[in-house]
């Protein structure tokens, strides 16, 4: 199984919600179980959904998730197409259950970010330009996935909740901006939060799986990638000092890269699961390194609105406490 990889920042971060449909719900009861059909029209027969199955018996005031009892085209991993199924048992575990007035949704949570399949590969990581991304070595990484847009202040927040000290600290406000100054530490609560919710394995990337991704993978030719993430012009792929107007902006506005991933050039720093060593490329790995194995800061990369162009390289490192930052 492919690893799965959140892609997130320690400043500000994006998503956005999926181009997809789904049409023609309807439900009958059968028996003991009630049936529910749908359609979910996507344009990629490759591309996996999350469903989840929702219920109302007040004419659609208040909606009610379906955990328990159910079987078939729900849950995770679940392809485009017609005429998908689910089986609902509501009887199960109480016999007087009422379903005579339930109405039924079925809906793809827009918390889940759209992930971009990284093939693995190898390629050059570093650069000669600093001193902690010298020296320039090779490192080879296996496939995953990773995020196509930054993390939403509104999947922030659905995920922390609303009512927490967590669910939005960010200085730019806006459901379609990316949630800013979120700790390392606030992540890894947020990630225990969502894989609990979803049942999946999202991840911080290693640093060498971020550098890889942000330089187009096998996508490059011959591995000789940008200087930016997509671009050897700044102003293509990135929000930074030059063009931000001192503020963050709503993820997918610059132009992607190779593999289709935006914003991984500017806009907000993003965090890596690495502990920060000034000299790990010494002596790093050459097979999926993960970094030392203790320190004082966490990886962050790609810069920022507020950086230069060269703290927006793919190559440009930094590293950051992992408890809360201040803007």
């Amino acid at each position: 199984m492919k690893k799965q990889i959140l892609f997130i920042t320690c400043m500000l971060m994006l998503i956005t919600t999926y181009s997809q449909e789904i049409k023609n719900v309807y439900a009958r009861l059968k028996d003991q179980s009630v049936i529910i059909t749908y359609d979910l029209i996507y344009s990629d027969n490759n591309k996996d959904f999350y469903i989840e199955l929702y219920i109302t018996t007040d004419n659609g005031n208040n909606f009610t998730k379906i955990n328990e009892n159910i079987e078939g085209e729900a849950g995770k991993n679940i392809k485009q197409g017609t005429g998908k199924k689910i089986i609902w048992y509501p009887f199960k575990n109480n016999s007087n259950y009422n379903v005579k007035n339930a109405q039924f949704k079925v809906k793809i949570p827009q918390f889940i970010a759209e992930m971009i399949f990284v093939k693995g590969g190898t390629y050059q990581m570093g650069s000669n330009k600093n001193n902690d991304e010298k020296p320039v070595h090779t490192v080879t990484v296996s496939d995953f996935y990773i995020g196509k847009y930054e993390v939403t202040q509104k999947q922030w927040k659905e995920i922390m909740g609303a009512s927490t000290s967590l669910s939005n600290s960010s200085r730019f406000k806006g459901v379609h901006l990316p949630v800013e100054k979120v700790s390392w530490n606030d992540i890894q609560l947020f990630l225990q939060k969502l894989n609990t919710k979803i049942g999946e394995n999202y991840r911080l990337p290693t640093e060498a799986e971020w550098e890889y991704a942000a330089k187009g993978g096998i996508e490059t030719p011959g591995y000789a990638s940008y200087k930016y993430s997509g671009s050897n012009n700044p102003d293509d792929v990135a929000w930074y000092s030059k063009n931000s107007s001192s503020k963050t902006h709503k993820i997918g506005t610059k132009q992607a890269n190779e593999l289709g991933i935006y914003d991984m050039s500017g806009n907000v720093w993003e965090w890596c699961s690495d502990w920060y060593d000034n000299d790990y490329y010494s002596s790093s790995p050459e097979n999926n390194p993960q970094g030392a194995s203790s320190g004082s800061f966490r990886v962050r990369r790609g810069g920022s609105w507020v950086g230069d162009s060269d703290g927006v390289r793919c190559a440009s490192r930094g590293g950051g406490h992992t408890r809360q930052l201040k803007a």
